[in-house]
């Protein structure tokens, strides 16, 4: 059973409790930007399009969108700059046009199951049922983290000899119709105190330059005397016609 938030707002907390899979970087919770539309935020404001799938009752895979005015197609700065665009609109009460998915959990025991295509799909026709025309995504291959040295357009250019993508996450999108767009080359940023990037990686940060991180799509750039690290992280946007 899919339902949204504002179908069943006795369901944030649990919704918001689905765990994301073992060995997701913990780093990314150092994005500044993210804080913008950190869950209970969305959930408040945009009850309508968060997604959240149920068995016997109980969430076990969500979707979170946010609307926002599209200005720029598919901009470099992707999901930080979808991010900013939202809040910004709804502080200037501007009228969105286009949904940006901003995740799509499965619960870790549930997965397998075609649960993320399940969610995928029902994100395009709660889209349309809030009155946007598109929605996009600032897609974020996990299996890119295994080449962290190689540039994300070429590693998008990847496929196997049937055509589609290399990637399973991004071949997940093109199956269920999207259509990829291109790269955002710096779609993700995090910049910390080196303090701060020991105690999410556990490893010594005490050298200058790129350091591969486990789970990192791109190395972390590293600069020891000015005690700090900034990790950039670009997403591949994809497009997806909205259905009613």
């Amino acid at each position: 059973m899919l339902v949204t938030l504002a179908q069943r707002p006795d369901l944030a907390e649990a919704v918001y409790a689905i765990p994301y899979p073992p060995g997701s970087p913990k780093f990314m919770a150092g994005s500044l930007t993210s804080l913008l539309v950190r869950g209970r935020r969305v959930a408040r404001r945009w009850p309508d399009l968060v997604v959240a799938l149920l068995e016997d009752g109980q969430p076990v895979a969500r979707g979170v969108m946010v609307p926002f005015r599209a200005r720029t197609p598919f901009p470099a700065r992707g999901w930080d700059q979808v991010a900013v665009w939202a809040a910004e609109d709804a502080l200037d009460e501007v009228v969105p046009d286009t949904a940006c998915a901003l995740e799509i959990a499965v619960h870790p025991d549930h997965q397998g199951r075609g649960h993320s295509r399940t969610v995928l799909s029902a994100m395009r026709s709660t889209a349309a049922a809030a009155g946007l025309s598109s929605l996009v995504i600032p897609v974020r291959p996990p299996e890119k983290a295994l080449v962290p040295a190689m540039p994300m357009r070429d590693y998008v250019a990847l496929t196997r000899a049937d055509g589609l993508p290399a990637d399973r996450w991004l071949r997940t999108h093109v199956r269920a119709g999207g259509h990829v767009e291109g790269v955002a080359s710096c779609s993700a940023t995090v910049q910390a105190p080196l303090a701060d990037w020991r105690r999410w990686t556990g490893m010594p940060f005490d050298r200058d330059g790129a350091v591969v991180v486990p789970g990192a799509l791109a190395p972390v750039l590293v600069a020891v005397e000015q005690d700090f690290a900034v990790y950039v992280e670009a997403n591949v946007w994809v497009s997806h016609r909205v259905t009613t």
